[in-house]
């Protein structure tokens, strides 16, 4: 079991949102696993990180810097903190939008001990500034600190103890290829599949001291999004709709009630995918229409559309932007138990679908 890592306000309110929320922070500190043998999926990351781990610990020296990349909620902290573990070393956790100043990162770096792993999250959203200074304190383990302004400015330089630094990022895309280059691992994280969910969710459920049978892991873990900490989440919401309604026992009638009470579906849509998708098929024929006016549509704003909704209904085949706009694929009409026009059913439109 392993998560981490909001958009948009109205997202964070969403059950199958991937971003942790103070309940889910509380929950995920007591959950986490401890080292990378309790670490669930992930294997080939797990495989090389281990090799990473255990060849520094031969050598007596601290782990090359690390770079996590993926989605939310796949365990990139959970990862940073068994590092810290499995070297026998503290950790200090900040994130990019924390450190706005090269001071702010010269305060850090110079704090810290030698061996000591600093797990930045979002590191994409660091200041250009402090991710200048980043490149020497990675490569050389020495800032320079500049004292005073204009010509009579002096560059003091600082020297480190060598530390490890754990990037973790979201859109790797975004990070210059300066810093990128400067991490000696870099590993990015997959979303689950539903068999290696449900080891997380019995993890969890045992735990949380949850009774729950194979199929009700199963039930939850399809409708997770490949994802852990909803996994979790979901987890917990049955678990009180058990101890409700059942005799606390999750049994897959059980869990799929639960999450038929919080509007989860058998694939994992929630009311607004299953809004986008409605409005997309019942409203526009399928498509292709503008990104505005199916959010106008929906009665969201643009950018939840676009960054909440739809990632999730690409990956999983339902949707697809195309030059002329969004067009919902055969899979969300068979979704939501819908006819496809004629004109769709008999293979026009092809070329709007793929397009792109």
């Amino acid at each position: 079991m392993n998560w981490d890592d909001t958009t948009d306000a109205d997202a964070a309110e969403r059950l199958v949102d991937s971003v942790a929320d103070r309940e889910d922070q509380a929950v995920e500190a007591a959950l986490r696993p401890k080292d990378l043998d309790e670490f669930i999926g992930q294997e080939r990351v797990r495989e090389q990180l281990d090799l990473v781990l255990r060849a520094a610990r031969a050598r007596g020296a601290t782990s090359d810097h690390v770079l996590l990349s993926g989605a939310p909620g796949l365990g990139k902290t959970t990862l940073s903190m068994i590092i810290a573990a499995e070297m026998g070393a503290p950790i200090r956790i900040t994130s990019g939008p924390a450190i706005q100043h090269a001071g702010d990162l010269a305060a850090i770096l110079s704090s810290l001990q030698e061996g000591e792993v600093l797990f930045l999250d979002e590191i994409h959203r660091m200041s250009r500034p402090a991710e200048e200074m980043l490149y020497m304190a990675m490569e050389d383990f020495r800032v320079d600190v500049i004292v005073g302004k204009g010509p009579g400015a002096t560059a003091i330089p600082l020297e480190l103890p060598p530390f490890t630094l754990v990037g973790a990022t979201t859109r790797a895309g975004l990070l210059p290829p300066p810093l990128r280059d400067r991490f000696g691992f870099t590993a990015h994280m997959e979303f689950y599949e539903p068999a290696e969910l449900e080891r997380v969710i019995h993890r969890s459920a045992g735990l949380l001291d949850v009774e729950i049978e194979p199929q009700g892991a199963a039930e939850i873990a399809g409708r997770s999004r490949g994802t852990p900490r909803i996994a979790n989440r979901l987890l917990r919401r049955v678990r009180d709709y058990a101890q409700v309604k059942a005799d606390g026992l999750i049994t897959r009638d059980i869990a799929a009630a639960a999450l038929a009470v919080y509007e989860v579906d058998a694939r994992g849509l929630d009311r607004l995918d299953r809004g986008v998708l409605e409005a997309l098929l019942k409203l526009f024929g399928g498509g292709p229409v503008g990104l505005s006016t199916l959010a106008v549509a929906v009665g969201e704003e643009r950018e939840t559309v676009e960054e909440v909704a739809e990632p999730f209904l690409v990956r999983e085949g339902l949707l697809a932007r195309t030059p002329r706009g969004r067009v919902a694929t055969p899979a969300a009409w068979a979704h939501l138990g819908l006819t496809p026009p004629r004109s769709q059913s008999a293979g026009n439109g092809q070329g709007d679908l793929f397009g792109a």
